[in-house]
């Protein structure tokens, strides 16, 4: 099975998340989080969440970026486990039951998107609509062995 997996190829979500996700989390879309907001309520770091983040399954941070990779049956099996924690933690699901089937469809929908080659780059794109949020999603085929590298980072030193 792929899924989706979060990639950093800079700095840049350290700095335009609240939190950012730590590079190798798996990852699901993780639009629920903005299901109460409105356009008007979003601001500054969680509004750039909402435009374009993927939520990690570890830390519960967003990242810009994620690779299709391949992932065990133990590794889907824990990261719906940890999913369905946090959803009873953070979102006040009613029960472990209802917390397991909400984290299964969502770890369902984030393995969906991976009918790419490994290591194909996903990212996302949110907006609002009259009929509700719209998510698209865009990739990049790197034809390699790693996620392709869109830039380079370099220090420099300046006088």
């Amino acid at each position: 099975m792929l899924f989706p997996r979060t990639i950093r190829m800079d700095a840049s979500d350290a700095h335009v998340f609240e939190r950012a996700a730590e590079p190798g989390e798996w990852a699901i879309t993780g639009t629920f989080a903005f299901a109460g907001d409105s356009p008007d309520q979003l601001s500054g770091k969680r509004k750039q969440a909402f435009r374009n983040g993927f939520l990690g399954t570890t830390s519960f941070g967003w990242s810009t970026l994620t690779a299709v990779v391949p992932i065990s049956e133990d590794e889907y099996t824990a990261t719906i486990a940890r999913l369905a924690d946090h959803l009873l933690d953070k979102y006040g699901a009613p029960d472990r039951d209802a917390a397991l089937a909400a984290a299964r469809e969502e770890a369902g929908f984030a393995a969906s998107l991976c009918d790419h080659p490994v290591n194909t780059v996903i990212t996302i794109e949110r907006d609002f609509t009259e009929e509700g949020i719209v998510e698209n999603f865009r990739t990049v085929e790197t034809g390699g062995d790693a996620p392709a590298q869109a830039w380079k980072v370099e220090d420099r030193e300046t006088d």
